[in-house]
């Protein structure tokens, strides 16, 4: 379903290295052999590891965080390791973008479609829980060739980029719903659809709870304990993940949570955190450990992550101006 209409403005100046250079350079990169695309994304995550600093950084916060069992020699190999895994990642958008579906019916297997099955069969909606894994469009692409799904997401700031993303993506998902579209999201589970959603990010405490992941309190979305409620749809957990060296990939559906919701909103996202931690444990350097999943933090608790670059400026900026009127004084 495609809410981003065409305008004129999508074809504006400051558009045109997205529509003559990344976008050709997306599909060019789809026709390559695999192996080539492994190789190429090997090395570009490997050079993004080392130029943005930022994101090495945050990633190595959360692997301290959530493996404080692992030496400090295998988290910084783990840390290494994810920049690899979303490097390859990107070639595989760009598959899951351009490349026909039967290409990957013969690379996928897939444990637990009969649990999606005996839900879709009782006329209910279902609520497929996962996670941020790097190869998340090519996720999705994966999951149709086994049943039709809807997709909860993000909008892009980037407005040709959105424009070109929700249009390759049609031919994957039924909807796509805009994480702000409750309407829509309702309206998926109400006419009994699969939509994929991923409660794994850190939106605060406005619609949420503080509960642990991987040990430790991060803020996490109430919002699947609400959703369940609609058409009494039924939750259960998905999984992604790439064997290490083919191009095969492993596919798992859990059966429907039990007793879920309770009427503690904790709880609830107590249990979806853990059931995500222990799919994220099979493959954990395939999942998107680049985002700041513990930025909120309890009262009286330093976030663990260190200062942006465009923060530590302004704060001295700030404390010069102060400075400076305290002079004037």
């Amino acid at each position: 379903m495609n809410k981003t209409p065409f305008t004129w403005q999508l074809l504006s100046p400051r558009y045109w290295l997205i529509w003559l250079v990344v976008l050709p350079l997306i599909f060019i990169l789809s026709l390559l052999p695999w192996a080539v695309q492994r190789r190429l994304g090997t090395g570009l995550g490997l050079l993004i590891y080392h130029v943005i600093g930022q994101r090495r950084r945050d990633t190595e916060t959360n692997i301290r965080l959530c493996f404080p069992e692992k030496s400090a020699a295998e988290q910084a190999a783990m840390t290494k390791d994810v920049f690899v895994q979303g490097g390859i990642s990107l070639l595989e958008t760009a598959n899951a973008w351009f490349k026909p579906v039967s290409y990957y019916k013969n690379k996928v297997t897939i444990q637990g479609l009969e649990h999606l099955q005996a839900a879709q069969a009782q006329g209910k909606g279902v609520l497929l829980l996962g996670a941020h894994y790097s190869f998340v469009d090519l996720c999705g692409l994966l999951a149709i060739l086994f049943f039709h799904v809807d997709t909860v997401y993000r909008p892009q700031n980037n407005k040709a980029l959105e424009y070109i993303m929700v249009r390759l993506r049609l031919r994957i998902y039924d909807y796509q719903i805009d994480h702000d579209n409750m309407r829509l999201l309702i309206k998926a589970l109400k006419e009994n659809h699969v939509v994929w959603y991923t409660p794994d990010q850190d939106f605060g405490l406005k619609q949420g709870v503080f509960a642990p992941f991987f040990g430790v309190p991060a803020a996490t979305i109430t919002s699947p304990r609400r959703l369940q409620k609609i058409n009494n749809s039924v939750v259960m957990m998905v999984h992604f993940r790439r064997h290490a060296t083919q191009e095969q990939y492993e596919m798992l559906i859990t059966p429907p949570l039990e007793n879920y919701p309770t009427n503690d909103a904790v709880v609830d996202a107590t249990r979806i955190n853990h059931e995500l931690e222990q799919l994220i444990r099979r493959s954990p350097t395939q999942y998107m450990w680049f985002h700041r999943r513990f930025k909120t933090r309890p009262e009286g608790e330093a976030m663990p992550y260190p200062k942006k670059r465009r923060h530590v400026k302004e704060e001295l900026a700030e404390a010069a101006a102060k400075a400076k009127e305290t002079t004037n004084k």
